[in-house]
């Protein structure tokens, strides 16, 4: 008789995501002791040596909860008894930068990833589920986002690899139940102050209620197809970018103006997007209406004056290009 159907689910999802992987190859499960992760390590120490691969474990250590040490020492303990090694906690500070969600999220992925340079590990493996790419989209709309947000947490992006996206939380759970693991329950993921829990906890039912099962799946299946959607304008735009592109010296960026007025509206506004990137205005400040405002010196243009970014970068119109630069450069 076979496994149980969600540990082969969990098991194949595994599988596949290592597939081009060589043998030897280091894998890591970053594991907080949750469902989702603890699923994910068994998983990895099933596949790994069917596949040759290395396999071993993180688990962060934030510091946010008593007795969080002793939660991740049990995690140590649980990949130890799976065969996964090297298995590390990362302890962490949270600072208080972009709030306590995001705080603990960019301590957590600095610790993975210094950790996995440091074992030359060759892809980290996060256990996000299709319940949280829903919600992940979900927020995404709420906001107001483009079809980037919209496409939500990519199966693959750099180092990470998320094999669950389209396994829903309750397989996980039922395959440590049929592994006889025991996960532990994150009190922060039923705290109503934390935005995403309020979408688990309250939007999603109702939503499922309202709207019939089903509704996590679409919500996933539309992340995918905008995902292919942005691939697609983003790589127009970084071919776009290279034919007008005129220079790059000191932080000083300049675009053709010719170049990019027949463009569609989505693909001239990504190169202008990454023409001010590489100017030095700040990915993460960088808004829609910063966006439009350099647009505008193209679409709009009556003489008007330098447009503002983040991160003191301006952006101007002079004899038929756009210059993005530091402020003070484009005074000059």
């Amino acid at each position: 008789m076979g496994p149980h159907p969600a540990v082969a689910d969990v098991r194949r999802a595994v599988r596949e995501a290592l597939a081009d992987l060589s043998p030897g190859d280091l894998v890591l499960a970053a594991c907080s002791g949750g469902a989702d992760s603890l699923a994910l390590a068994a998983a990895l120490a099933f596949v790994a040596p069917r596949a040759r691969l290395r396999a071993g474990l993180l688990t962060v250590d934030h510091q946010l909860q008593d007795g969080s040490a002793r939660r991740a020492a049990e995690v140590l303990e649980s990949a130890a008894a799976m065969g996964l090694a090297p298995a590390e906690v990362l302890t962490v500070r949270v600072g208080a930068a972009g709030g306590p969600e995001a705080a603990a999220r960019d301590a957590r992925y600095e610790a993975l990833a210094t950790a996995a340079d440091r074992l030359g590990a060759r892809t980290v493996l996060l256990g996000h589920t299709r319940d949280d790419q829903a919600e992940t989209v979900l927020l995404g709309l709420a906001r107001g986002s483009g079809p980037r947000s919209l496409s939500g947490m990519a199966p693959r992006a750099g180092r990470y690899r998320r094999p669950f996206l389209h396994l829903g939380r309750d397989t996980t759970e039922r395959a440590c139940r049929a592994l006889l693991l025991p996960f532990w329950d994150d009190p922060h993921n039923a705290d109503p102050r934390y935005t995403r829990v309020r979408v688990r906890t309250r939007v999603m039912p109702l939503l499922e209620a309202e709207l019939g099962p089903g509704v996590a799946q679409a919500l996933a299946r539309t992340a995918d197809l905008a995902r292919e959607d942005s691939d697609a304008l983003d790589e127009w735009a970084s071919r776009a970018f290279a034919d007008c592109a005129l220079s790059d010296i000191d932080q000083a960026v300049t675009l053709a103006v010719p170049g990019l007025e027949d463009l569609p509206d989505a693909v001239r506004r990504r190169v202008l997007r990454r023409a001010a990137i590489a100017a030095g205005a700040p990915a993460g400040a960088l808004s829609a209406t910063h966006v439009m405002a350099a647009d505008r010196l193209i679409t709009a243009w009556r003489g008007q004056g330098r447009a503002d970014l983040p991160g003191g970068v301006g952006v101007v119109r002079r004899y038929g290009t756009l210059v993005f630069a530091p402020a003070q450069e484009n005074q000059a």
